[in-house]
């Protein structure tokens, strides 16, 4: 009897009206709303960061290719023409032997304080990375040269390593050894400028190591911990492995900053300005380039100085990025 009624409303009942087919509005010019979703979809995440790269472009891309073209010309401020030389400023800065005295004090105050300031950094974060009473405070605390003012830290640590009365020769005197012209001597002016570099940015970079490595999952470590690993295994075969995009990443950060300090030789002695001391004994190239250009107004000279530069700057980059890559690779077991 069930089955009976059950046909029989089957039967009876009005026809279902077809299914509406979202393809038949579409083709029909009906659904503007699904068109104007699948533009939205697939365009505005580029409108989203064009302010960006249109921001790039003005104040980035056009100044880097503007000073390419000016080093092609005797530019001088001020002047009635600017006659084009070619290429006679790259071959006139190769033969300077003060730029060259300014790469090889950039490049020695590099090298003194990103490969210290890597290893440090790194070898922190793992201490601020352990149970510590107060982390916050300590992670806080490493910190506070970044927030400084680089203009105060570089007049204390001038003070600091003064001739006279600086508190690093005192401690040295105690010791039995002589004083020392930190100012003076080319190569301890070096070491003065490179642990001002390195105080005020080796706690930020170990944050940024920080954050990485409190990213890696802890159970790997658990299940090394279990298969034997210790400690220092762990730390060559698991954390630099995992960590070498963020190392990657502070070393040519540290490598763009590096080669192009100006402050901390600029503001160690006051007196010598972009000299850089009396012979040149710490003036970098861009003291070098200030000078060229706005004390000497050859701006032609100094766009090709930057240019060189640059160069410099991406090849040392790519060089530590394949040394950076290989050494947090070879770890891995």
């Amino acid at each position: 009897m069930t089955t009976e009624l059950t046909v029989t409303r089957g039967r009876g009942a009005e026809p279902r009206p077809p299914r509406r087919d979202d393809n038949d509005d579409i083709g029909s010019g009906k659904s503007w709303r699904y068109k104007l979703t699948r533009l939205d979809v697939k365009f505005s995440p580029y409108l989203y960061i064009a302010p960006f790269f249109i921001l790039f472009a003005v104040v980035g891309l056009f100044p880097l290719l503007y000073t390419a073209y000016i080093s092609l010309f005797d530019w001088e401020l001020g002047g009635d023409e600017q006659p084009f030389v070619g290429i006679d400023n790259y071959a006139e800065l190769l033969a300077d032997s003060q730029f060259w005295n300014a790469m090889v004090n950039t490049l020695s105050i590099f090298a003194m304080s990103t490969i210290p300031q890597i290893i440090t950094c790194v070898l922190l974060a793992v201490l601020l990375n352990t149970a510590l009473r107060g982390r916050t405070g300590w992670r806080m605390g490493v910190l506070l040269p970044y927030v400084a003012s680089l203009v105060a830290l570089t007049i204390i640590f001038g003070d600091l390593f003064g001739v006279q009365y600086g508190i690093i020769n005192d401690l040295i005197e105690m010791i039995g050894l002589d004083r020392i012209d930190w100012q003076a001597e080319r190569w301890w002016s070096h070491v003065a400028i490179a642990s001002m570099v390195n105080w005020r940015w080796t706690g930020y970079n170990a944050l940024i190591v920080l954050a990485a490595m409190q990213a890696i999952p802890r159970d790997i470590y658990e299940a090394a911990w279990v298969d034997g690993a210790s400690k220092v295994r762990q730390f060559f075969s698991i954390t630099l492995p995992m960590l070498r995009p963020t190392l990657i990443f502070v070393v040519v950060t540290s490598t763009i900053g590096g080669l192009q300090i100006f402050t901390e030789p600029l503001l160690f002695s006051p007196s010598a300005g972009v000299n850089g001391g009396a012979t040149n004994q710490y003036q970098t190239v861009v003291l070098y380039m200030y000078s060229s250009g706005f004390r000497s107004f050859d701006l032609g000279y100094a766009s090709a100085m930057a240019w060189v530069l640059f160069a410099v700057i991406i090849a040392i980059a790519g060089i530590n990025y394949l040394i950076t890559r290989k050494l947090a690779t070879s770890g891995e077991a």
